[in-house]
């Protein structure tokens, strides 16, 4: 019989076991916070403009790492369980 854990548990599992996947939240986490302090401001010269779309970019890359470990562990966890 498999076990299937849902991608908040693995996510919650990660961060506490793997390395990788926490380096990458906490860089996800510090873009985010830059990102929220251009979105408080009225008007954004062309150069924020530039770091907002960058950051977004970033931060994109990070999640669809992120989630390329979720997956990972997802599908090692249903096999261990078999």
């Amino acid at each position: 019989m498999s076990v299937l854990i849902g991608e908040t548990e693995a996510r919650e599992q990660l961060m506490a076991s793997n390395e990788e996947f926490r380096r990458l939240a906490a860089e996800h986490q510090v873009y985010a916070e830059q990102l929220e302090k251009l979105t408080h401001r009225s008007h954004l010269s062309e150069e924020e403009k530039l770091q907002e779309i960058t950051l977004k970019k970033k931060k994109l890359m990070l999640k669809d790492q992120m989630y390329s470990i979720v997956q990972r562990h997802r599908r090692q966890a249903e096999v261990q369980s078999r």
